[in-house]
């Protein structure tokens, strides 16, 4: 089973929220998944991502496949590549 870190999107028209998950590469955009990692929600200024960061550590170690939009969350959050950039 291919599993991918993605986003499924919730809350109201023209209002999106969207939790970050664990699914499977087959199920639906906002179908069943397995388990729920975070939230990002676009519609703050700045954009506030609440990630738990140890569930998405082992899910990436077990080998799921994040998605473009949630592979750059994960290197804002430091997960990925290289850490965020400081204020200097």
């Amino acid at each position: 089973m291919a599993t991918k870190i993605r986003l499924a999107r919730a809350g109201a028209k023209k209002r999106p929220f969207y939790q970050i998950v664990v699914a499977d590469g087959r199920s639906r955009r906002d179908g069943s998944f397995i388990e729920n990692v975070g939230t990002y929600d676009p519609t703050k200024n700045p954009a506030v991502v609440k990630l738990k960061v140890e569930k998405a550590a082992a899910w990436l170690s077990k080998g799921a496949q994040p998605t473009d939009t949630v592979r750059q969350l994960l290197k804002n959050a430091g997960l990925l590549g290289k850490a965020p950039e400081t204020a200097a």
